[in-house]
């Protein structure tokens, strides 16, 4: 990794940081292109993009996700705004920050960010997640950049962001480490990266797979392998080469009672993790 240079501007130190990977090689401009698809695992876009009509449809497919959405989207407001000295309860906290939702479906989460005063750039490889990301968006009036392009684009083009989001998108890329080396690259100097996964036990395979697909018909049979749940010590390797310092791993439980998520200690299914670039 590229390290910082005295005198060195911000955008000196991203684009050394964007042209080196932690092996010393180069990117493969060629291989970034816009467009090109990169570390895109092309059976899960098409999966996602059939399903493209249903991300608002809170009894629909993505009903879980939506159940979820509130304790994803508390835990980056509070995490940012800690990190920027801002108070969260402010109506809008996260005014003149950058956020890039990679992977960002139909805009499920990269709205509320907005509605919270965030500039954001979501993207995705799936055509219709775009389109419906775009409409819903305009419908209610809420300011998001929607773009159909990959994360390796965006870091070719030398685009940089206060806070980079891989939610609940590494389990379902072709190359996991490559993948998240890159997102990496496109968080500015002192910024964060989110992520949030699958943790790769008997557990998730039980409650995640067999449970939440099969038994209880939670999510579209398929929609996750579970041999591509990545457990929170490779998912920290991969941050650690991209050159960020993992600063939190917190775990988020299902409670049937109230039908909700919470955050806890218990990691063996769901969990999410905060990184930050310190120089």
């Amino acid at each position: 990794m590229a390290p910082a240079r005295r005198g060195d501007s911000d955008d000196a130190v991203v684009l050394r940081r964007r042209q080196t990977f932690e092996d010393g090689t180069r990117m493969d401009r060629a291989a970034t292109d816009r467009g090109n698809g990169g570390f895109v695992d092309h059976g899960e876009v098409a999966r996602f993009d059939a399903l493209a009509a249903t991300w608002w449809d809170e009894a629909g497919p993505m009903r879980v996700l939506h159940r979820f959405n509130p304790v994803r989207l508390a835990y980056l407001r509070d995490f940012l705004c800690r990190h920027h000295g801002r108070d969260p309860r402010a109506p809008f906290p996260l005014h003149g920050l950058t956020i890039c939702d990679v992977g960002c479906g139909g805009g499920v989460l990269s709205e509320p960010l907005a509605r919270l005063g965030a500039t954001v750039t979501g993207l995705d490889p799936a055509e219709q997640n775009i389109a419906v990301a775009r409409s819903h968006a305009e419908a209610a009036g809420v300011p998001v950049t929607y773009r159909g392009e990959t994360i390796e684009a965006v870091v070719a083009a030398g685009e940089s962001f206060d806070a980079v989001l891989i939610m609940e998108v590494v389990e379902h890329v072709s190359d996991m480490p490559a993948f998240v080396r890159t997102a990496c690259a496109a968080v500015k100097p002192g910024g964060m990266l989110f992520a949030a996964t699958l943790n790769r036990t008997m557990r998730s395979f039980a409650l995640a797979i067999v449970g939440a697909e099969y038994v209880l018909g939670w999510l579209p049979r398929g929609t996750h392998k579970w041999e591509k749940f990545v457990t929170p010590d490779e998912l920290g390797r991969a941050i650690q080469a991209g050159g960020l310092s993992v600063t939190d791993t917190v775990g988020v439980v299902y409670n049937p009672l109230t039908d909700g998520w919470r955050t806890g200690r218990d990691k063996a299914v769901n969990y999410m993790v905060a990184a930050e670039r310190r120089n």
